[in-house]
């Protein structure tokens, strides 16, 4: 399946290649950028998860796109359906698809999340159809909750996140629903 790219002022979302999976598979063994997750991931457990991202494309029609800045990829941003389920998913009108995103430390602080994951809801909303779009993240992780508040998102719920072979993760959920504007969009 062709994989749509978009572009941003200074971003390209775009399908995965076989190039991208080293720095993926580094970008996922790094402790810091991992430090809200269970474990980093081994080379075997990383490639698992591209040909994931790969198949959901293949499934729903959008998917995590490789996300390149300056022609160099630094990470995923995109939308997916979640592979879990919590109480809050309930309520929703529309099955839940969430906004992500998982970046390079270096790229840290450059506004790259924050610009290609407006890109993504914008995508949900005006190509998708969708009335709303859901991101979470632990309750910790502070980097992605201002990613999340600079959306427009507002917290919704918190919940024990269901972690296959480990822990539920104290977690929370932000909600964008369509009526409301992206912000700087």
């Amino acid at each position: 399946m062709a994989v749509p790219s978009m572009r941003t002022e200074r971003l390209v979302l775009r399908g995965w290649t076989d190039r991208d999976r080293r720095p993926f598979a580094e970008l996922n063994a790094d402790p810091v950028v991992m430090e809200h997750f269970p474990s980093r991931l081994t080379r075997a457990e990383s490639d698992a998860f591209a040909d994931r991202i790969e198949e959901h494309f293949a499934v729903h029609g959008f998917g995590l796109w490789a996300l390149e800045a300056q022609g160099e990829f630094v990470g995923y941003t995109g939308l997916s359906v979640p592979r879990f389920h919590a109480d809050w998913m309930a309520a929703r009108e529309q099955p839940v698809v969430e906004v992500g995103w998982r970046l390079r430390r270096d790229a840290w602080g450059h506004g790259y999340a924050t610009e290609a994951a407006r890109a993504c809801v914008g995508h949900a909303f005006e190509d998708l159809g969708r009335s709303e779009v859901v991101s979470f993240t632990t309750v910790g992780n502070v980097r992605s909750r201002a990613v999340m508040a600079r959306l427009g998102m507002r917290p919704v719920a918190e919940y024990d996140h269901p972690v296959e072979g480990h822990a539920a993760v104290p977690s929370v959920c932000y909600l964008l629903r369509r009526s409301a504007s992206v912000q700087g969009a």
